[in-house]
């Protein structure tokens, strides 16, 4: 699941590696745009982190718990049902670390551990922590990168996930 090369950048020119580095930028932000959108609650960041035709897979995460949620097929889909189930009713931070990525051309894979703190607005008692390591494809899309496919799996929680993801 992980990116494992032994070193950051393939470019070895300073031109290649300029444009080497704005990529991988631009990648990572894919992701914080799709973290900060959850947070902020804002639907314009959040969807700008994805492809129309993205999909989100988080059944490796939610079976750990014993939760077994769709597969989001569709940027519409993905951002009405993650706003839809938190907007009101969680409040969540997301922090991003170990970032890998590996560039092809106009495709992108970023593998990524992203903790996700998850309370509920009435009841801050009562929340969900997760380790959840991160699979991420992504296209190129003009100037910037959005998320074609995204996988997230669970190492490890703590509080009580059911009573946050109630789909």
């Amino acid at each position: 699941m992980y990116l494992t090369h032994d070193h950051a950048l393939a470019s070895v020119t300073d031109d290649a590696v300029v444009r080497e580095l704005r990529d991988r930028a631009e990648i990572l932000d894919a992701l914080y745009r799709f973290g900060l959108g959850q947070d902020l609650k804002d639907r314009e960041l959040f969807e700008s982190a994805f492809a129309t035709d993205a999909e989100l897979d988080f059944r490796p995460a939610a079976a750990k718990w014993g939760a077994r949620p769709p597969l989001m097929a569709g940027r519409n889909t993905i951002v009405a049902t993650i706003l839809g189930l938190f907007v009101g009713r969680v409040d969540t931070t997301h922090q991003v670390t170990n970032p890998r990525i590996a560039i092809h051309g106009d495709t992108a894979r970023l593998t990524a551990l992203v903790e996700a703190q998850h309370l509920l607005t009435a009841d801050h008692g009562t929340f969900a922590l997760l380790k959840n390591p991160y699979d991420v494809d992504l296209v190129r899309n003009g100037n910037r990168w959005v998320i074609r496919q995204m996988r997230i799996d669970n190492a490890w929680f703590t509080g009580d996930p059911t009573t946050i993801f109630t789909v």
